[in-house]
């Protein structure tokens, strides 16, 4: 299996061990991309006005999106405006990149003004952080949050996914476990649950968070002891993966 397989893998199948462990939510944040170089951009005709944009680092990670296109681009010209991108980025970082389009070069260019608002979405691509979450109707099952208008906000955050990832990328920057009871979770839809994360780590490099959400009524020693035995568990597969996907500079 190649090593970004074997690092998607991981990366999706440890919420779910400890969804099953502790019959809580299990969720992982991937490490950011703005550190790993592009290896190419291709865009492939959906039909009219949908367009599939594929971005693959220099590591052979893989991530691909439908994208909009207002006004229509012919196949051979979503075709050529990937391989300008390629052309222009191969090598660079996904930081550099956002740089870059942040303040162009020549505002005037024909790659910008042409194609800006498929090359934004991109652009979009690149920021992203993708949030692993397994067991999310686990929650149900806690008598502590039988309120059903506490239950719907709490699965539709889980289900939208953005605030959460703000929440765990701010965690991110603290190392070792966490833990936020009821109210002190910033989140409002999470102030009735209790949130216990750990940053894993590659090198001794903090590159994301993993942990568990559940009632505030819980046996915080034992999940604690999880979530920090799951993290050095990814950190150590982690350190064995012998490829630079995904690591801080």
């Amino acid at each position: 299996m190649p090593p970004a397989d074997a690092t998607e893998r991981l990366m999706a199948e440890t919420p779910s061990r400890l969804s099953q462990r502790t019959h809580m939510t299990g969720m992982l944040l991937a490490p950011p991309l703005q550190h790993t170089a592009l290896a190419r951009v291709e865009l492939v005709s959906l039909g009219d006005d949908r367009a599939l944009a594929v971005v693959v680092t220099e590591t052979g990670w893989v991530t691909a999106r439908a994208v909009s296109l207002s006004p229509r681009i012919p196949g051979d010209d979503l075709r050529e405006i990937g391989r300008s991108l390629t052309r222009r980025y191969r090598g660079k970082t996904f930081r550099q990149i956002l740089d870059d389009v942040a303040a162009p070069a020549d505002p005037l260019d024909p790659l910008w003004t042409r194609s800006g608002s498929l090359l934004e979405q991109i652009v979009s691509l690149l920021r992203d952080r993708t949030l692993y979450l397994s067991g999310a109707t686990n929650m149900l099952d806690h008598p502590d949050l039988s309120d059903v208008g506490t239950m719907r906000s709490l699965l539709q955050a889980f289900e939208e996914k953005a605030q959460i990832i703000d929440l765990l990328s701010r965690l991110a920057a603290e190392r070792g476990v966490q833990v936020m009871i009821g109210s002190e979770n910033p989140l409002t839809e999470m102030r009735e649950c209790s949130l216990i994360a750990s940053t894993y780590t590659y090198r001794d490099q903090a590159l994301g968070v993993l942990g568990v959400v559940g009632p505030r009524r819980m046996a915080y020693s034992d999940v604690i002891s999880l979530v920090e035995e799951t993290a050095r568990l990814v950190s150590d597969s982690l350190s064995r993966v012998k490829q630079q996907l995904y690591l801080p500079s």
